[in-house]
């Protein structure tokens, strides 16, 4: 087995990481435009070599696509049209876009649809990390406009990595990554900007910003170059959530305000957060 993987940051880099160890493969090809990337997954050990995406698609059975979701939407159909038998999969945080790109492809059953739900806010080939994807879930999409032998190979990598697999379609994972991920980034983006804005004395972020606050901003170290086109990509879906996010925000703010002059408002935001506090019963 020869996989090539596209695009050697986070995501490509852990995926060569952990297939390297689980043995799915003996060779490992990366294809990558920035040659400091490049020369870097290759001292680490990512990948054996670094060749252009021709010259890789050609000794491959498997082409990863690890790249922002701007350019996998055009980088998909050209690799789909070169290849004969090899199975293509992409790993984006966005599905539908893909599916619309290649849904009249003559080799659309050459492509499995994934989306690995794990990460970190760090990017680079030097954030690959080991058993990255362990106990996740990986999202496959449309499966049905997959070739049997191609899903059986996916599903086959996924579980060396060790990863539990659900079925959606590309529209409907759209809209639950815009509320479960998209969105969670987007706030911590935009916490960060305020206390960045609010608070000049950054001694004072260091020395008092808590566990609770480096974990809710933890997000908005994140590569802007990866999220901006996930955000522009899933824009109608996040915008919906957006309203329902800053409806809530202005519902906590209206409890706050009535508290001036009405204390028992407290009591009834508290009974507020109460209902908030469900969410344990679901995340452990």
């Amino acid at each position: 087995m020869t996989v090539s993987i596209v695009g050697l940051g986070l995501i490509g880099g852990s995926i060569a990481l952990g297939l390297q160890e689980s043995h799915f493969a003996e060779h490992f090809i990366g294809v990558e435009n920035n040659l400091q990337h490049a020369n870097k997954a290759l001292a680490l050990g990512l990948v054996n070599e670094v060749l252009s995406l021709e010259e890789a698609i050609q000794k491959s059975d498997l082409i990863i696509i690890a790249v922002p979701v701007d350019v996998t939407v055009i980088l998909l159909p050209k690799i789909l049209s070169l290849v004969n038998n090899q199975v293509v999969i992409d790993v984006g945080g966005t599905k539908y876009p893909m599916a619309e790109a290649v849904k009249n492809h003559s080799k659309r059953g050459n492509y499995v649809a994934t989306h690995p739900m794990a990460g970190t806010e760090f990017s680079g080939p030097e954030a690959a990390v080991r058993q990255l994807f362990e106990d996740k879930y990986t999202v496959l999409c449309d499966i049905e406009d997959s070739s049997p032998e191609a899903l059986s190979l996916v599903k086959a990598m996924y579980e060396a990595l060790k990863m539990k697999i659900t079925y959606m379609a590309s529209a409907a994972h759209d809209v639950h990554t815009a509320y479960i991920s998209h969105v969670s980034h987007i706030c911590s983006f935009a916490l960060a900007k305020t206390v960045l804005d609010k608070e000049k004395d950054e001694a004072r972020i260091f020395e008092l910003a808590s566990s609770g606050f480096a974990s809710t901003v933890r997000l908005a170290k994140s590569n802007p170059v990866t999220w901006i086109p996930i955000f522009k990509q899933n824009q109608d879906n996040i915008l919906e959530v957006l309203d329902q996010y800053i409806s809530e925000l202005n519902k906590i703010r209206g409890f706050m305000e009535a508290g001036r002059d009405f204390p028992e408002a407290y009591e009834s935001l508290r009974k507020h957060l109460v209902q908030a506090n469900d969410i344990q019963r679901i995340l452990k």
